[in-house]
C-alpha cells in the first residue's frame, strides 16, 4: 500500500497572488499580475500555483469572477452585460459560455431560477418609521410669529 504524501502548505508568495485574485477580481488582473505579486516568472508561477491549489491561476481567477457574477445575478437586477463588466470580464459572449460551463445554464436562466432581487430587499425599521411619519409641522410653526 502506497501512502501519498500530505499536501504541502501553499507558500506565502502563492497566497499573496491568490489574495490578489480574490480582492481585485473585478479589475483587469491577469496571470502576469499574479505572477508579479508572487515574485515568480509566469511559467514557474503557473506550475507552482497549480500544484498548490489544484487548478491553474487563470481558471482560479475566472472561477472567482463567475462566483461573484452568480451572486450579482441572484441579488441584483443589473443587466447581464453590466454584471459581465462588473466582475472584470470584457466579452458577454465569453462570459455566457464560461458561466454555462460552470453552472450548467445561461446567466439569464440562472437568474430566472432564483427569486427576484426585489424579494431580497430589506428596509430597516428606522427608515420605515421616518418615512411613515405624518408630515405635520411642529407646534406653532404653521403661523408666522407676530412681533409687537
Amino acid at each position: 500500500m502506497t501512502a501519498f504524501p500530505a499536501p504541502l502548505p501553499a507558500a506565502r508568495h502563492l497566497l499573496r497572488a491568490r489574495d490578489l485574485a480574490d480582492a481585485r477580481y473585478f479589475e483587469r488582473v491577469d496571470v502576469d499580475d499574479m505572477a508579479r505579486a508572487a515574485g515568480l516568472s509566469r511559467a514557474h508561477f503557473s506550475a507552482e500555483f497549480r500544484r498548490a491549489f489544484g487548478e491553474p491561476p487563470h481558471r482560479y481567477l475566472l472561477t472567482r469572477r463567475l462566483e461573484r457574477a452568480a451572486a450579482l445575478l441572484r441579488t441584483t437586477d443589473h443587466a447581464v452585460a453590466r454584471i459581465c463588466v462588473e466582475v472584470g470580464l470584457t466579452s458577454v459572449g465569453s462570459f455566457t459560455t464560461s458561466f454555462g460551463r460552470i453552472y450548467g445554464m445561461s446567466p439569464t436562466a440562472y437568474r430566472a431560477a432564483h427569486p427576484p432581487a426585489a424579494h431580497l430587499a430589506v428596509v430597516p425599521a428606522c427608515v420605515l418609521r421616518v418615512y411613515g411619519r405624518p408630515a405635520n409641522r411642529t407646534f406653532r410653526e404653521d403661523a408666522p410669529v407676530e412681533e409687537a
